[in-house]
């Protein structure tokens, strides 16, 4: 398959390449399943960008995602007037102290209001925490206890298969590093109070020093209080993602995802 190689928005604007150094930090390379399932953004979904001589998985270089789920409608406008914008592990997430997380003990987070931009903040925070890099303390729990669906168990044995072919000498357990990853942006396929259905758009460092960008598409449910995201099929995020030229057409997060 063919790896996708854009232009950074910095590029388009000047004509000179962004340097890796500083966004995306020394040596990095993209690697997407889309967020970071094996991959933030996986593709929060999953979309994981690593450093030295990982072994990329590509998203497919295709601009068809999976039909959104029936039955529901447009979501409303959210308003990120009150979101602040916090580092995780060098990725910078969404918090509302209405909307959620409201417990992000442990390095997991839960708690999500049944609003529009509560399932977005879920499918965010659990797409990103559903990813190998973090360790099994953070993708076990977050798989386990907030992904439903047939495919959820296939998600979480692809995850610890990633994660043990990649800690290498790492402590067992210890998270594999940074994830050099933004997430830019999203648009809705849907919502009700009852279910919701997203493309999520994140972005990281290709060849060549060229930006890769992947939408996500994330679907969740409303069940047992809190929002939970549906496994993608098969239980790879690679299958629900796609490989995108911009995040034109997408709602942009504030400063490009780097909050406001």
């Amino acid at each position: 398959m063919t790896r996708l190689q854009l232009p950074d928005p910095v590029s388009r604007r000047t004509g000179a390449r962004h340097p890796r150094s500083s966004r995306w930090g020394s040596g990095g390379r993209l690697f997407a399943v889309a967020i970071v399932s094996g991959a933030l953004v996986g593709a929060c979904t999953d979309f994981a960008v690593h450093g030295p001589d990982p072994t990329p998985a590509v998203v497919r270089p295709s601009t068809s995602l999976p039909s959104p789920a029936l039955g529901i409608v447009p979501a409303p406008q959210v308003s990120f007037a009150a979101v602040s914008w916090r580092d995780y592990h060098e990725v910078t997430l969404p918090y509302s102290a209405a909307d959620g997380p409201r417990s992000t003990g442990g390095d997991l987070a839960s708690g999500f209001a049944r609003t529009p931009l509560g399932a977005l903040l879920a499918a965010v925070h659990i797409a990103v925490r559903a990813n190998a890099q973090w360790g099994p303390k953070v993708f076990e729990p977050t798989i386990t206890k907030q992904v439903i669906g047939p495919d959820a168990s296939s998600l979480l044995a692809a995850t610890q298969g990633l994660y043990d072919k990649r800690h290498g000498h790492l402590p067992d357990g210890a998270a594999l590093g940074r994830a050099y990853v933004v997430l830019e942006g999203f648009r809705w396929q849907g919502y009700s109070p009852d279910s919701a259905s997203l493309d999520l758009v994140s972005a990281g460092p290709g060849d060549s020093d060229m930006t890769v960008r992947a939408a996500t598409r994330i679907e969740l449910q409303w069940g047992d209080s809190d929002w939970r995201v549906i496994a993608p099929p098969g239980g790879t995020w690679g299958g629900s993602a796609a490989s995108i030229p911009s995040a034109d057409g997408y709602v942009r997060f504030p400063n490009g995802g780097g909050g406001s």
